[in-house]
């Protein structure tokens, strides 16, 4: 993975704030060229470093339950699911069919070793989730865990956002 250069910082790091940015807008803002901007802009797309996804307040657009399952797989289990040849096939299948899923990812904290960040409209919806996970991958999981965030009733402090982010980057 390339680093990134000061300007394609800047020039995402606006972005960031504003993906709806003209090219002539952010060259104003960085001190540089609308062609600059332009090319810079397009590189950082092709290079995948840049794409446009909206993160919008759920709770306003009527969801009330952001839900992270942590997980670990039975060890046996896991490691004759792993044999299947069609085993990330099922895996991406159950996701697709599943498009409260809005991230799953192998990783590593308190004992567990997969994350599943789930949205639901409500918390039944929530309950109808956990149980086709458990009927699908109960055999292979052996320790499952939840942490559900209430969008009416907890406070939440800030929204998922990055520009937060790209601001210390700078």
């Amino acid at each position: 993975m390339t680093m990134l250069k000061d300007l394609d910082r800047k020039i995402l790091s606006e972005l960031v704030k504003n993906a709806k940015t003209s090219d002539r807008m952010l060259a104003k803002k960085v001190g540089v060229s609308q062609p600059t901007i332009s090319r810079r802009r397009a590189r950082l797309e092709k290079e995948g470093k840049l794409s446009y996804r909206l993160l919008p307040e759920l709770g306003k657009l009527g969801f009330e339950i952001m839900a992270f399952t942590l997980l670990i797989w039975k060890p046996l289990n896991h490691l004759e699911l792993t044999k299947d040849p069609n085993y990330m096939k099922r895996i991406h299948e159950f996701i697709s069919k599943n498009p409260e899923i809005v991230f799953a990812s192998s990783g590593q904290g308190l004992g567990m070793t997969r994350l599943v960040m789930t949205v639901h409209r409500r918390y039944s919806d929530y309950v109808s989730f956990r149980r086709k996970l458990e009927s699908e991958w109960g055999t292979y999981i052996e320790r499952l865990e939840t942490f559900i965030i209430s969008f009416k009733g907890d406070q939440i402090i800030r929204q998922p956002t990055f520009e937060h982010l790209f601001n210390n980057l700078l």
